[in-house]
């Protein structure tokens, strides 16, 4: 096990998230959710929300913490932090800053926030409207390479041709998704199953992914509060001990070019292999997993690449079945995840990893023990991270 660890010292006491809306559809401002997750997440924990010090976020979110602690009436304000980068990449990384804040000594309780309105700031998904460009998109866009889907496709297609390999595990996790959607009640695809019909049906958006390869679009926010693990101890909840957390970016994996040497990834190898040194566990370990499925695609490489399974292996291990919480050997986003639960930068992810070793999860793993929360493939910096009950 690697010396440079927070495993054991930092727990996740509190989580909340507010309705999930269609995107564009909020009734209140981006700020108004935000601070009515962290609210809720401070109830949640049993914890006066004038405590929570410090303030940390991914994705260049708008919600600056000046203006929350000061909204939430906080008494002091010790931390502030972006992870940056694009995409949900940041999720489990803005999580591994809170706790390094923690273990320095800089804060006593720290809230990781993710808030979107796309009816008051835009669309995430869709492609530049800009008519001109420069910097990185300089490099893509006159060429046709407009929004994430194009983008990341090439990355998918180049992994299915080294490994020969088809649709089936894109369609296993798209279908794992939504199947688990209809035990959860708060997802947006509840009551609407997906069949193997619907999704072989479905348009493509480009290949090698459909309609229902893609994420969804959602309004709402979601928080999470860490604090140490004496102080965790204390509050309402049972605490979900954070036993390692790692972020980072292979060689010239952001290069705007789309350049690198390894280019059929989804950017998780060295990060997975820092992640299993930090915690001393390897993945045969893992009860249950929450992968971002920004495409399912990503999700497929993701899998590979913290060790489920090898590369050509990926037809025989990513079925339905495997993927599923009754009896699957890697139970996969039990609360329906960014494709069938909610998109909400893929914080949502992290709150289902702690309510399955809560034991209070709508898709329940039996006894578990070990929470895996895989944060944003194919994007620059990713993120991972491991929970213990």
């Amino acid at each position: 096990m690697s010396e440079n660890t927070i495993k054991g010292k930092v727990a996740i006491a509190g989580i909340a998230e507010t309705a999930y809306y269609k995107r564009g559809a909020a009734d209140r401002s981006e700020f108004q959710l935000t601070v009515e997750a962290i609210l809720a997440a401070a109830e949640d924990a049993g914890l006066d929300v004038r405590e929570i010090d410090g303030f940390a976020s991914y994705s260049n979110d708008r919600n600056d913490p000046p203006r929350l602690a000061a909204a939430l009436g906080s008494k002091d304000l010790s931390f502030s932090n972006m992870f940056w980068g694009g995409g949900g990449g940041g999720g489990s990384g803005a999580v591994a800053n809170a706790a390094a804040a923690l273990v320095a000594g800089y804060s006593k309780y720290v809230v990781v926030y993710r808030g979107l309105a796309q009816g008051q700031f835009g669309r995430f998904g869709q492609g530049s409207q800009a008519s001109t460009v420069s910097g990185g998109p300089a490099f893509t866009q006159p060429y046709g390479l407009r929004s994430p889907a194009q983008s990341f496709a090439r990355r998918c297609r180049r992994f299915m041709h080294a490994h020969n390999s088809g649709h089936a595990p894109q369609r296993a996790i798209a279908m794992a998704s939504y199947y688990h959607a209809q035990f959860n009640p708060r997802a947006v695809m509840h009551g609407r199953p997906l069949s193997e019909e619907d999704y072989d049906n479905s348009r493509w958006i480009v290949e090698p992914f459909r309609l229902f390869d893609c994420c969804m679009e959602n309004d709402g926010a979601a928080a999470v509060i860490l604090t140490t693990s004496e102080r965790a101890r204390d509050l309402r909840q049972k605490p979900a001990y954070l036993m390692a957390a790692s972020q980072g970016s292979d060689y010239r994996q952001a290069a705007f070019a789309h350049n690198a040497p390894d280019y059929g990834t989804s950017n998780f190898k060295t990060v997975a292999a820092r992640l299993y040194g930090q915690a001393g566990i390897g993945p045969k370990d893992v009860d249950v997993c929450q992968s971002y499925e920004n495409f399912t695609g990503g999700v497929m490489m993701s899998l590979v690449e913290h060790g489920f399974c090898a590369p050509d292996e990926v037809e025989e291990f990513m079925t339905l079945d495997n993927f599923k919480v009754d009896g699957g050997k890697l139970p996969l986003n039990t609360s329906g995840g960014n494709l069938a639960e909610c998109y909400m930068h893929g914080l949502e992810l992290i709150t289902e990893a702690v309510r399955q070793l809560r034991g209070t999860s709508t898709a329940q793993v039996k006894d578990a023990e070990i929470s895996m929360v895989c944060s944003g493939p194919m994007v620059q910096p990713v993120s991972s991270l491991i929970l213990h009950r």
